[in-house]
């Protein structure tokens, strides 16, 4: 609620000169991410283990992916955002518990190698009922969509399981930016998502705030940070168990205006 009142307050009082605004805007740059995912994949048989991906099968922590964000406001005070970026890793460690992943048990200390496949999409539609000169205060429905690929095998060519989610996931929330200074504009939104319908059941938020400097009229250069956490329970034929993310980090950028 600050966050937003200090949005509110800014766009308000804002005396900044009137700019048009630009009608397409793309962010590219790199995303130095910090992940904990917990994940449980249910089998015919039963309930499947809740396995820490990092700490169970050593997939690593931290790591920079390439990012890209972009808008196009098609009207007035309307606009279409959309993000992506790939956080797979892949990793072999012997295991120093019992995992039943789907089907197949893994027993302890046995090496398993993991492929794990994450790609993630956002699009989101903005109505910006607030605006005073180059600020923004606005209203953002959309999805979040997770693409999610998981395969296990035992080393030397023992057990192996895949199992696969796309999760399309509805999010609500409030998008707003102020340009306080010719150079300098502060931007975030806030995004959340809860749940209990069909083959989903859970909650996600997603918060970001960044500070932009112009180099030019159409060049910016930029960081930010950016904190997501995903819960979400999946009763599907090609998945069923849980998955618990969390990830956030820090985004550094050029944004290029037309």
């Amino acid at each position: 609620m600050r966050v937003i009142s200090f949005f509110i307050f800014l766009i308000i009082t804002s005396t900044a000169i009137a700019e048009e605004d630009p009608r397409f805007s793309i962010s590219i740059g790199a995303f130095f991410t910090d992940r904990d995912s917990q994940t449980r994949v249910d089998g015919e048989s039963g309930r499947g283990t809740d396995v820490d991906l990092e700490d169970d099968l050593g997939l690593e922590k931290s790591d920079t992916v390439f990012r890209v964000d972009a808008y196009w406001r098609f009207a007035e005070k309307h606009r279409f955002d959309f993000s992506a970026f790939d956080l797979s890793r892949s990793s072999s460690k012997q295991i120093e518990r019992e995992i039943i992943w789907e089907d197949t048990t893994y027993p302890i200390s046995s090496t398993v190698e993991t492929e794990f496949d994450l790609a993630i999409y956002k699009l989101g539609y903005t109505w910006m009922f607030l605006k005073r000169d180059r600020s923004f205060l606005g209203a953002t429905v959309g999805l979040y969509i997770a693409d999610m690929s998981a395969t296990l095998s035992a080393s030397g060519g023992g057990s192996v399981e895949s199992s696969d989610l796309t999760a399309p996931l509805p999010v609500i929330g409030l998008r707003g930016e102020h340009r306080f200074a010719d150079r300098w504009a502060i931007r975030g939104s806030g995004e959340i998502f809860a749940v209990d319908y069909g083959d989903y059941e859970g909650s996600l938020y997603d918060v970001f705030v960044g500070l932009d400097f112009s180099v030019t009229k159409a060049i910016a250069v930029g960081v930010g940070i950016n904190s997501v956490k995903l819960d979400v329970g999946v009763s599907k034929n090609s998945f069923q168990g849980d998955v618990d993310w969390q990830y956030e980090g820090a985004l550094a950028y050029l944004k290029f205006d037309f």
